[in-house]
């Protein structure tokens, strides 16, 4: 096996991850952590001497500056070249710029008013500030925190991405060196810190997002634990930028939205309307080879200045472009995220990435992959809605639709591309199918007595985390009084004769029995009468016969026919008259051979009774209606006259009884 090439004064492989420097004497290669050279500044030397070379050959020797408005200083300047975007003499000239005031599309704003249900009433289409924090939910250190503070609770050995500001360029460096360039009093370069995601650190303690984002969030309410794709992290940001520090135009990753807090220092953004046409010119710009030389807000109708001071929060909403400059030292809090509210304008934002071939390190972690996942939930919500005769708003639907246009061009997309990003639990075609008919009810069979959504509100809470109005809905219809049915009173005077017949096994003691059975006689009789009233109401007459239910009809035709039932003693009809076991006596005994009963009876015991549903022909099967015919009652949904049958059979074993 081939010996492993070995580098530098500490004899380590070649490791992609760390920066190197190759000596421009003897060619060997070294790292610059071990050389004391920080990437940020090696593209300042003209020709390295590595520290062999050093004592022979001398130091190393420096590029010689002959501009202050190119990102490569080296170049002549001949005054005919313009200035380019972050460098020293771009941001003096932008600080003497005139823009239009951001009160113009400013919401200003306390912090308790800016929830989710606030945002999907009147939209988030324009920038929110927010000087109250109270009620917004936000938990920040106190502004005595400092960059040291930052380094102890990262810890100084992670590596961060940091922006030469005069060249913008990125480079990688520790954390503990950066923070000894932010603490110094001299600073030969403008380095802009803007991507430290803490969110696995110790520092994450100590903040907290605002409720809003919290609720609205895609990843906290859709991202499953079980995802295969590792859950994307950029919620919590650290953001350190000296004086002077510049990010030019752009559009946060995946069309996110933005919420932005200065805890000590000041910003100035620079904020673009995400109109059609200035999506267009944006999309065209940065594609273009001058790109740094050409300021973007020259392009556009109007660019707005908005200056956030210490302790102000903003939200930015999905797609504005944007620039932002430190105007002083500055520590800033920040987090992204995704949300229904404006799901068609993330997609377009994001296809244009695509379009830009934007790295993946400047994109939103699997933005297909959350898609997916958001998809098959907002069916579910739509499959909800629809169950509770609730409409959904407006950006729900437009939002799907777009959603089910991404997704089908992904999926054409994977026949070239196979970077599949479709989670293993998901089945992409049929989702994309039952989105579509979901639509399709929308448009073809809208809703009876609603008006169609017009507005970016709803009466259905739909929002993430937000308390759904249809489960309202729903509980009111729940606890609604309901008009009885003519089956209602049938259950309810089962459940009034099965309450009778739940008496366990009487003592032997005659007294004891006589006085029950006397009591049972009042209720029955009363009972009785009772239901008489009611069922006269209702026109339905009834009588349970060995299990069966037998309607008054038969009755009244004997009546007619001559043929009464005799009355007891005590008034009652022989139908309704008690036998000397406490049970009801049911008609058939005294009328056996009524051709229209069926009715024969047997001894109990010679033969245990049948349940109504093992009995033969004679009885009808259970009513039912188009919805459940032919199909068998779901495990405990038994028909009232099943269970009073059942209970009857239990009742006979241990009373020697036969009804």
């Amino acid at each position: 096996m081939a010996a492993v090439p070995l580098y530098c004064v500490c004899r380590q492989p070649y490791d992609v991850s760390r920066f190197m420097i190759e000596c421009d004497i003897c060619k060997d290669w070294f790292h610059g952590s071990c050389v004391q050279v920080e990437e940020h500044l090696a593209v300042d030397i003209d020709v390295y001497h590595c520290p062999n070379c050093n004592p022979v050959h001398g130091p190393s020797l420096m590029k010689k500056r002959n501009n202050w408005h190119r990102h490569d200083y080296t170049e002549p300047d001949d005054g005919s070249k313009p200035v380019q975007a972050g460098t020293p003499v771009f941001v003096k000239e932008l600080q003497n710029r005139t823009f239009a005031s951001a009160d113009e599309i400013l919401l200003r704003m306390k912090g308790e008013h800016v929830t989710p249900r606030y945002l999907e009433r009147h939209g988030f289409n324009y920038p929110i500030m927010i000087t109250e924090m109270e009620g917004l939910g936000l938990k920040l250190p106190p502004s005595t925190f400092s960059v040291k503070d930052v380094e102890q609770y990262v810890g100084g050995d992670k590596i961060v991405d940091v922006i030469d500001v005069a060249r913008q360029a990125d480079s990688k460096m520790k954390l503990s060196e950066f923070i000894k360039y932010f603490t110094k009093l001299h600073r030969p370069k403008v380095l802009n810190l803007i991507s430290l995601e803490f969110s696995d650190t110790k520092m994450s303690e100590f903040v907290e997002v605002p409720d809003v984002a919290q609720k609205m969030s895609w990843v906290e309410n859709y991202w499953p634990d079980d995802s295969f794709f590792p859950k994307p992290f950029v919620q919590k940001y650290c953001l350190m930028g000296v004086k002077d520090s510049y990010t030019d135009f752009h559009i946060d990753f995946g069309g996110t939205s933005v919420w932005y807090h200065v805890l000590w220092g000041e910003k100035i953004f620079y904020l673009i309307k995400p109109t059609s046409a200035n999506l267009a010119l944006y999309e065209a710009w940065s594609s273009s080879p001058n790109q740094s030389e050409v300021f973007f807000g020259d392009k556009v109708d109007k660019c707005y200045k908005c200056v956030i001071p210490q302790g102000t929060t903003l939200l930015i909403p999905t797609g504005w472009i944007h620039a932002v400059l430190t105007s002083q030292d500055c520590m800033a809090f920040g987090g992204n995220f995704l949300h229904n509210l404006n799901i068609d304008m993330q997609l377009r934002c994001y296809e244009m990435e695509r379009r830009l071939k934007t790295p993946d390190l400047f994109k939103f972690p699997y933005f297909e992959a959350i898609c997916w996942y958001v998809a098959k939930n907002l069916l579910e919500l739509l499959k909800e809605l629809r169950e509770d005769n609730c409409p959904p708003p407006t950006y729900i639907v437009d939002g799907v639709k777009a959603l089910i246009s991404a997704l089908k061009t992904w999926l054409k997309r994977e026949v070239n591309e196979p970077t599949s990003e479709v989670p293993d639990n998901i089945r992409p075609n049929h989702l994309i199918k039952e989105l579509t008919k979901e639509i399709r009810y929308l448009e073809e069979e809208p809703v009876s007595g609603s008006k169609p959504m017009k507005s970016q509100g709803s009466g259905c809470g739909v929002g993430p985390g937000s308390n759904s109005s249809a489960r309202r809905l729903r509980e009111q219809q729940r606890h609604a009084p309901k008009v009885p049915s003519n089956l209602d009173i049938l259950e309810q005077h089962t459940r009034e004769v099965l309450k009778r017949l739940e008496v366990g096994p009487l003592e032997e003691d005659p007294a004891f029995c006589a006085k029950v059975h006397g009591k049972l006689n009042k209720v029955s009789t009363a009972s009785a009468a009772a239901a008489a009233e009611s069922l006269e109401d209702n026109h339905l007459r009834l009588m349970l016969v060995n299990g069966r239910i037998i309607r008054e009809a038969v009755q009244h035709q004997r009546r007619l026919q001559g043929d009464k039932s005799p009355m007891d003693s005590q008034g009652n009809s022989s139908s309704e008259a008690w036998d000397n076991q406490g049970l009801p006596s049911p008609l058939s005994r005294s009328h056996a051979t009524s051709p229209e009963t069926e009715y024969q009876y047997c001894d109990p015991s010679m033969s245990p009774p049948l349940h109504p549903s093992k009995r033969h022909a004679p009885n009808p099967p259970p009513v039912s209606n188009q919805a459940t015919k032919g199909k068998r009652p779901k495990k405990g949904m038994a028909t009232a006259k099943q269970r009073l049958g059942k209970i009857l059979k239990l009742n006979s074993r241990q009373s020697r009884v036969f009804v």
